[in-house]
């Protein structure tokens, strides 16, 4: 399925292993292995983090994973875990040379919209504390911090945003809020 968000911002339902979805979901595992470490990543700690925490039931019957073009670039990605009423939001990740073009919010409206469709009546997410930016695109467009959920060992914040079951997900009037 793909879905035109704005003239520039187009998302693709795709599978994990699909060449594209494993280089950004690499991609997003670097950035979150260096952030976390504060250093660049080490031999082998990328494929450790990619083995330790999988992304392949980002696909039916389990979730899904969307693919962002800008463009004609690939340019990030989001997936969603179905749990039972509700969906967890994870993978959000924007390539740095597409930052600030409206991507976050082209990929939370995309995966609001799948979620609805798919029945489910809210999103949830956990992060880490050093992802500020994606903490601050989480609020913006409606997120709400929750009590934990989860016990991911790297879960320092968790978020929910109730889905109106009968309105379109919005998109932010200022492309450049992300």
């Amino acid at each position: 399925m793909t879905t035109t968000l704005r003239p520039d911002w187009v998302t693709t339902t795709v599978h994990p292993d699909q060449p594209d979805a494993v280089l950004l979901l690499r991609e997003y595992i670097t950035e979150m292995v260096v952030r976390y470490y504060r250093r660049p990543a080490l031999p082998g700690e990328v494929d450790e983090a990619l083995a330790e925490s999988p992304s392949d039931d980002l696909t039916s019957p389990t979730g899904l994973l969307l693919l962002a073009h800008h463009g004609d670039d690939l340019a990030g990605c989001a997936g969603l875990r179905w749990r039972p009423g509700w969906a967890e939001l994870t993978r959000v990740f924007i390539r740095p040379a597409h930052r600030g073009a409206g991507g976050g919010a082209a990929l939370l409206a995309a995966v609001e919209r799948q979620a609805r469709t798919a029945g489910a009546d809210r999103i949830r997410l956990d992060t880490r504390s050093d992802l500020v930016e994606a903490r601050a695109l989480y609020a913006r467009h409606g997120y709400v911090e929750i009590p934990a959920y989860s016990q991911d060992q790297y879960a320092e914040h968790w978020f929910e945003k109730r889905l109106d079951a009968d309105g379109p997900a919005r998109l932010p009037t200022d492309p450049a809020r992300g």
